[in-house]
């Protein structure tokens, strides 16, 4: 039982905090469950998972997303800028793609790659904000860029991120444009997991309450204070940590 419980804690951690840092939440959960063994994963705690980050995301951002009439044009763009993801989405989870992208060589070269681009697109100082410049036309670039993150080590968090940057957000906004995207990302797979599941026996346990609470939590803090820490430091951080995991890897592999 104590272990189980350790082993949700271990798994909520690397969702709560990877999925809305700029390093692949998918990359480090496929990693550490090719890496260890987990008796305690399965479909149904990986759907719990995504939903404590959905309900965090949610509450963290309740003034904006509930204050309809205030925000109705944001709520819009945000909806409009999920499109391309969800349609693009829904095809490779249907046609069987996306379960081809998912190995350790793949997860190597994209976080490594993808490190260096947002490097570059982080460089410069802009000054955009979402209040005064994000339109349909921008919102739908993200959108597009945030399909790359269907492929593991990619990083939904840090190509949205990257496209903000590249269209001259300021950090602190490209990570809530990011952030707010996240919201339809999120409750597209866990409706597409959800419908594996009911073709499953589904045993629901105490584990599934643990995992979408520590999840909850371990992403509202991450969210909390990424906002604190991209305010003031640049992303250098996070490029670091993924060009040592992309080496990590390469060493794995080669």
């Amino acid at each position: 039982m104590l272990q189980n419980i350790i082993e949700i804690i271990i798994l909520s951690a690397i969702q709560g905090i990877s999925e809305f840092l700029p390093v692949s939440s998918s990359a480090h959960l496929i990693l550490v469950s090719t890496l260890y063994e987990f008796k305690s994963s399965s479909l149904l705690i990986d759907i719990s998972l995504h939903l404590g980050s959905l309900i965090a995301i949610i509450y963290f951002f309740r003034a904006e997303l509930f204050d309809v009439r205030n925000n109705k044009r944001l709520l819009s763009l945000i909806i409009f800028g999920s499109f391309p993801l969800i349609i693009i989405g829904y095809i490779f989870y249907s046609t069987g793609i996306i379960y081809q992208l998912r190995n350790i060589e793949i997860i190597a070269w994209t976080t490594l790659i993808f490190a260096v681009v947002l490097y570059i697109s982080d460089k410069s100082r802009f000054d955009k904000k979402i209040s005064s410049n994000l339109n349909l036309k921008s919102i739908i670039f993200i959108g597009i860029f945030q399909i790359l993150s269907l492929v593991p080590g990619v990083s939904r968090a840090g190509i949205t991120i990257t496209a903000a940057r590249i269209l001259k957000f300021n950090r602190v906004d490209s990570s809530k444009i990011s952030f707010l995207l996240s919201i339809p990302a999120l409750a597209g797979a866990s409706v597409l997991s959800f419908k594996d599941v009911l073709e499953q026996t589904i045993v629901f346990n105490y584990l599934v309450i643990v995992a979408i609470i520590s999840s909850f939590i371990f992403s509202f803090l991450t969210i909390k204070f990424f906002l604190i820490y991209i305010n003031r430091f640049s992303m250098n951080a996070f490029v670091i940590y993924r060009i040592l995991i992309a080496l990590f890897l390469f060493y794995l592999i080669y």
